[in-house]
């Protein structure tokens, strides 16, 4: 069921190819470099991670998963200013890698993430979602932000509600856990300021 037609991206400035580390509350956000494959591909095959995730993310997940996926496809992207990357790391551990966040200038979903289960319902995710809608509003200057996921991924249900967005289609999607209900949700760069959300900053 579709309840709104999406907005028409227009980029009003050149694309940020290294995007800057963002910091929170609790966390450094740090651009992705290929020195983080040996500690992702340690954390990410998990099956609470991967569940709700696209069906393009093989499972069980190889060896050289990450190497490849990060290698291959998001560190180029990111050269060609079409997706931002960043892990997210601890301010009391900064060398030790608990996540990951992206967005994607293109296609219907705009942004993804991951976290270790072992660091989920802290709220930690919430506030790397905060601090990259305010790079991708900001520093992009993008009109609209959507995302889609699971129904049934409740908490990243929750972090959407949580930071303003709206509820604007349901579909069937495919992922690693098999063909489900799926959610888009979508805020405006006018809903966005309108919200009073904390503002974490690029150091």
């Amino acid at each position: 069921m579709k309840l709104n037609a999406r907005a028409t991206f227009c980029y009003a400035r050149p694309m940020i190819q290294t995007p800057p580390t963002l910091e929170t509350q609790r966390l450094w956000l740090r651009p992705l470099e290929l020195a983080d494959v040996a500690q992702i591909q340690q954390i990410f095959p998990q099956w609470e991670i991967v569940k709700h995730l696209t069906s393009q993310i093989p499972w069980p997940y190889p060896a050289d998963g990450a190497l490849g996926y990060y290698r291959d496809l998001a560190l180029p992207a990111m050269e060609r200013g079409e997706q931002w990357h960043w892990t997210l790391r601890r301010k009391s551990q900064p060398e030790t890698i608990i996540g990951a966040i992206a967005l994607l200038r293109d296609g219907e979903t705009n942004r993804g993430f991951w976290l270790d289960p072992a660091w989920q319902r802290q709220g930690l995710m919430t506030e790397a979602v905060e601090a990259v809608t305010r790079f991708w509003f900001e520093e992009l200057r993008m009109p609209t932000l959507r995302t889609s996921k699971a129904t049934a991924n409740l908490g990243s249900r929750r972090i959407s509600e949580r930071t303003g967005m709206r509820l604007v289609e349901t579909k069937d999607s495919d992922y690693v856990s098999g063909r489900l209900p799926t959610e888009v949700w979508e805020i405006t760069a006018e809903e966005w300021r309108a919200q009073k959300f904390r503002t974490p900053h690029a150091v």
